[in-house]
């Protein structure tokens, strides 16, 4: 009776794992596999979603063909671009300064790396909808502080089409810079002291300590954020459609604003299932670039 009981007893510890885990693995895969499969097929029909019963039919490469020769796509693609690089480059740098500073353990510390980290707490579309109030032109706070320092009134940022793209950069930096500062403050916090120590014994200063040494060992950390980063912003759609919904204009426009309308507002369901694995591709691309160099970082 014990036997018959227990079956799993004469099973390995691997296959044990492999019958826990394996259930939910193939549901990972069916949930992740089945969209990714059947927006490539997508991308090769000229179908609409608001026209379900109409019959479907093949279009080859021509999605794409449209897209590559689309002066459009690449200016959305390149505004897309100059949110990722504007907003990575504040983030790390603000973010590695945070670190730094938390990380000398004053007093009260504690509560400030909690009142730091208290934006990505919350919801991108709460966060949207907080900073447009704040950038109103007619009551919002940041028009009052342009009003004291320059006299200037009316003024605003999210209406002016050379200032609106730094608007969006300003409020994911808001956002995310906590992030990035948690990632480089748990670098920090691995680097051990007895290095720092030696260091200090051999005179060096703190220059040369913080490009010797701190530096090179949380570098890994660094290109981890970059990567998280770079991932995330390059999809980024919720905090700018609540922000600016593109505009004005097309200043905001960026690809996955786009994406949205083509999918959502003109139907054209096909070429936009192409424009979808035109921004995969690219995100895996500049991805599989940064796990290369994070590879050869930790290798060193």
């Amino acid at each position: 009776m014990l036997r018959s009981a227990t079956p799993l007893r004469g099973m390995t510890d691997r296959t044990l794992a492999w019958l826990f885990i394996g259930p939910t693995i193939l549901l990972l895969l069916a949930f992740n596999l089945f969209p990714l499969i059947w927006t490539i097929i997508l991308s090769f029909t000229n179908y609409r979603a608001n026209r379900p019963s109409a019959a479907i039919s093949g279009v080859g490469f021509d999605n794409y063909s449209r897209l590559m020769n689309d002066e459009a796509v690449w200016g959305y693609l390149q505004s897309t671009a100059h949110f990722v690089v504007g907003s990575i480059v504040l983030q790390v740098a603000l973010g590695f300064a945070l670190a730094l500073l938390i990380d000398k353990k004053f007093r009260g510390h504690s509560f400030w790396t909690t009142a730091i980290l208290m934006p990505i707490m919350l919801s991108p579309a709460v966060v949207g909808t907080f900073w447009t109030y704040f950038f109103q032109p007619q009551y919002g706070i940041f028009n009052y502080i342009i009003i004291f320092f320059s006299g200037v009134e009316n003024f605003t940022m999210l209406g002016n089409v050379n200032l609106a793209p730094w608007a969006i950069i300003l409020v994911d930096t808001w956002m995310w810079t906590p992030y990035v500062m948690l990632l480089l403050l748990a670098g920090l916090r691995s680097i051990p002291p007895y290095i720092y120590e030696a260091a200090e014994i051999d005179r060096a200063s703190g220059f040369r300590l913080f490009f010797r040494i701190t530096l090179p060992m949380v570098m890994p950390f660094l290109v981890l954020a970059v990567l998280f980063r770079l991932i995330e912003n390059f999809k980024m759609f919720d905090l700018v459609n609540q922000l600016t919904n593109g505009g004005p204009g097309s200043a905001t426009e960026l690809a996955s604003i786009n994406l949205k309308r083509q999918a959502f507002e003109m139907w054209r369901t096909g070429y936009s299932s192409a424009f979808a694995m035109l921004l995969f591709v690219s995100i895996y691309g500049l991805s599989n670039i940064v796990v290369r160099y994070l590879e050869k970082v930790k290798q060193r």
